[in-house]
């Protein structure tokens, strides 16, 4: 091929190449105030900035109360159960004993739907029959006591184990004393304990 027409092929080629290519389109920028684009930008920015600060602080704070919850739920938990104690051969509910029920009395009320199980115990001394008898007029006493005060029957079991589960052994009188007594179990409701007005 002669030189001219390698050299005007190549131009044509070239040619056709350039006439592929896209052609680019510029897109001119939307017109913007430049006084009010940064405020708007700012507005938003500082917005979620405080959304985000309040909802650290909100998260922190729930922690925080459930933490609180716990140990106050901890604390009610121990004073519902904390048992009450007794005389020797007696079924009437002591000074000390009316103490340590007017203690559950308030988060009683406030969680209407607790329900517990008072058990009554004795000591070693009587029979089992006897002992059986002596648990249950316990805890119908102790119960008797919650339900004058307004807790409804309904909410409390009882039961009486006698001398089958003594709190102590030995056979002194400081071993008698901590077995003649009513305790008590949280059957239902305990899950979201709310604590007493003041």
């Amino acid at each position: 091929m002669p030189r001219r027409h390698v050299g005007a092929a190549l131009v044509l080629i070239s040619l056709g190449l350039g006439a592929c290519k896209k052609k680019q389109v510029e897109v001119a920028p939307v017109p913007t105030s430049p006084t009010t684009a940064p405020a708007i930008d700012d507005a938003a920015a500082r917005r979620a900035r405080e959304a985000f600060v309040r909802d650290s602080i909100a998260r922190a704070n729930a922690a925080a109360a459930a933490s609180a919850s716990a140990a106050e739920a901890a604390n009610l938990r121990a004073i519902l159960e904390a048992p009450v104690l007794f005389e020797y051969d007696a079924s009437d509910v002591t000074d000390d004993a009316r103490a340590g029920l007017d203690a559950k009395l308030p988060i009683l009320r406030t969680n209407a739907a607790l329900r517990i199980r008072i058990s009554g115990h004795t000591d070693a001394r009587g029979s089992d029959e006897y002992n059986l008898a002596l648990g249950l007029r316990r805890a119908a006493s102790t119960r008797k006591y919650l339900s004058d005060r307004g807790i409804a029957v309904t909410r409390i079991d009882i039961v009486s184990f006698g001398e089958e589960r003594p709190a102590a052994t030995g056979d002194d009188d400081a071993a008698f004393a901590k077995n003649r007594r009513a305790e008590f179990e949280i059957l239902s409701g305990a899950d979201a304990l709310q604590v007493p007005p003041k």
